[in-house]
């Protein structure tokens, strides 16, 4: 089984997918606790911006990231009802774990 995932080659989304989720997990922002949309394009190149939105934004159809519309802004966070599917698919696509 690790050898079929170590040699899986995953698609370019997928891994901007994964690293979006990452980053939100691993910033605990989940719940109550929600961040500025535009924030997912830091850590990308600036040249992908548009692309990076377009990928979160089917995040958000996927419901793995939740919108919340504030006065100031859109705001986003993980869902935790899908959190294990999102801690599942870092894993596989990035190779990180959390506990």
């Amino acid at each position: 089984m690790f050898l079929i995932n170590y040699f899986m080659d995953f698609s370019d989304n997928q891994k901007i997918e994964a690293t979006i989720l990452y980053h939100l997990r691993r910033k605990k922002v989940i719940g109550g606790v929600h961040t500025p949309f535009d924030t997912v394009t830091k850590g990308f190149p600036s040249h992908l911006g548009k692309d990076i939105k377009k990928i979160a934004e089917n995040l958000i159809k996927k419901q793995y990231i939740l919108k919340k519309i504030t006065n100031y802004g859109l705001h986003i966070k993980l869902n935790k009802d899908k959190l294990k599917e999102i801690e599942e698919l870092i894993k596989n696509v990035l190779g990180y774990g959390f506990k």
